[in-house]
Formats: structure tokens, C-alpha cells, sequence
């Protein structure tokens, strides 16, 4: 069987480890493609193409959105995207120096409660990538203010802590225009986060085609509810890891939740499809 792990981040976002090896660890865990799903930014996925046929690994150009609907935070997929595209570099820009933003404004708030750590430091931790929260947990760790990232999460810069900055996040539904206009494959991630499941209705409406239907952190009971969902709404189904680059018994969990490639298959079809319909809409303008 050939199998996909469809939800990887790597350094260029808040992964812990480059695109290189990520595609070195999907060939040491025998699977045979791979979608690089960085947050809000695509810069991770042209290195990781640049070796895929050197380890005989697929690598899927993908996204992964952070959206807010209904007051929560919603996560798109986007698979099969045209990376390359000016238009996106922009955008991903814009919302790029809007994490910037902030991240400046969070260290300011932990150092008015003597909690010492830099920009600078921060940026040394994301090594070029996009700058997030926990870029910002590793820095309080390394200079002894926390035990773990989590700590960090539960009280400073989680929702509700002392340090915690809102940030500008797009809508649902335009994280789903953009990736068919990119003539890619929107998907909901991880529904079984989701805490307000009221709101699922509403996102499938505006758009969406796949749910993520297996991810690390569902259990037997979410996986049910995604797959008579999917079958319900005619939705593909995709699952991964979420795999960050955290090791657990000395391997990161990239391929520890995977799908058959047949789904991966299925998506491919879809993007050639969108394409194709973008393709004539806009040759009859």
C-alpha cells in the first residue's frame, strides 16, 4: 500500500525541521507522498520539491490557513495550489507582516512582566521562517521562564494570558476562494478541534471539498463523525500527522497518520479540474 501524510509544517512556518528533512524522514518512513502544509506561507515547499525525486517522494504543494469564522479559529487546507503565483506571494506578504507585527507587540507585553527575551531571539528560533507563537514559547524555555511550550500556551500567549495579542485572520470563506482560484482543493483541517461544531454546516456551504478525516488528535469517535460527514456532504477525505517536528521515540510523527495515495489521487483529479474551469472562465472574459 502506498501512503500520503497530507498535513506536514516544516521550519518555514513553526516546524521544527527544514524541508529537507522532512522529505529525508518521509523516505526513511516509506511513504510515497507528502503535502507541505506550512501556515499562511508556501516557501516551504519549493525546497522540499527540489530533492522529492532524489528520495523517490512525492511532494504535494500545499497551505494551510488560519481563518476565523463565528468567532473561532478555523484551519483550511489548500492542496495542489499554484505556489508560484504573484498574486499569493503578495497576499501571504501582507499577512505575513501582520504575524511580524504581532510578535513584537507579544515581547513587549512579557517584558513589561520580567520575562526577558528578544526579537531577535525569536527570529534566531524561527530561522527565517514565519514568526508564531511557538517560536515565542521556545525563547521563554530557553531562558528558564517555562518548563515546556505548553506552559507558555496555558499562561501567557494562549487566548485569555497575560501576553496574548490578537491577530488579524482572514474569513473562512475567503481562504477557500483563494485556494480554487489557485486552482487548488479546499479542505476543513482537523473538525474534531473545533469547538463550536455548529459552524461546520456553515463552512461546507461556502465552499469547501474535503474534510480532514484522520489527524493525530482525533479519536475513534471524531473519525465516525468526519467519514458519515464526508459521505453525507460528498466530501474527499484527507488525514496526516500535523507533524510540527516533535520526535516521539526518537522519530518525528510524520507518517504516523496517513492515508491510502488513492485519496491523493482523487485531489490531483479535482485540482486539474478546477484548473481547467478557472482556465475557461477566464478565456471567456
Amino acid at each position: 500500500m502506498h501512503k500520503a501524510d497530507l498535513h506536514v509544517h516544516t521550519i518555514a512556518s513553526d516546524g521544527l525541521l527544514s524541508p529537507e528533512e522532512v522529505v529525508k524522514w518521509a523516505a526513511y518512513k516509506k511513504l510515497s507522498a507528502i503535502a507541505i502544509t506550512d501556515h499562511d506561507t508556501i516557501k516551504g515547499i519549493q525546497p522540499a520539491a527540489l530533492i522529492s525525486k532524489q528520495y523517490n517522494v512525492e511532494v504535494i504543494p500545499g497551505i494551510e490557513f488560519s481563518s476565523e469564522h463565528m468567532d473561532e479559529e478555523i484551519h483550511i487546507l489548500g492542496y495542489y495550489i499554484d505556489y508560484n503565483n504573484d498574486w499569493l506571494k503578495v497576499k501571504l506578504d501582507e499577512m505575513y507582516q501582520s504575524r511580524y507585527i504581532r510578535a513584537i507587540r507579544m515581547i513587549d507585553k512579557l517584558n513589561e512582566i520580567g520575562i526577558n527575551i528578544s526579537l531577535e531571539q525569536v527570529k534566531s528560533i524561527a530561522e527565517g521562517g514565519t514568526i508564531g507563537r511557538p517560536h515565542i514559547a521556545r525563547a521563554m524555555q530557553e531562558n528558564g521562564y517555562i518548563d515546556n511550550v505548553k506552559e507558555a500556551f496555558n499562561k501567557y500567549i494562549g487566548k485569555g494570558g497575560s501576553a496574548y495579542v490578537e491577530r488579524y485572520r482572514i474569513k473562512c470563506q475567503e481562504a477557500i476562494d483563494i485556494i480554487k482560484q489557485l486552482g487548488g482543493v479546499p479542505v476543513l483541517a482537523h473538525p474534531g478541534l473545533i469547538n463550536n461544531k455548529d459552524c461546520i454546516s456553515d463552512i461546507i456551504e461556502m465552499g469547501i471539498e474535503g474534510i480532514e478525516v484522520y489527524h493525530t488528535k482525533h479519536d475513534d469517535k471524531i473519525v465516525r463523525y468526519a467519514l458519515k460527514l464526508a459521505a453525507e456532504r460528498k466530501l474527499f477525505i484527507t488525514g496526516g500527522s500535523d507533524c510540527h517536528g516533535i520526535f516521539l521515540h526518537n522519530e518525528p510523527i510524520l507518517g504516523n497518520v496517513w492515508v491510502d495515495y488513492k485519496y491523493v489521487e482523487l485531489l490531483k483529479a479535482k485540482s486539474e479540474h478546477t484548473r481547467q474551469e478557472n482556465m475557461n472562465l477566464t478565456e471567456g472574459l
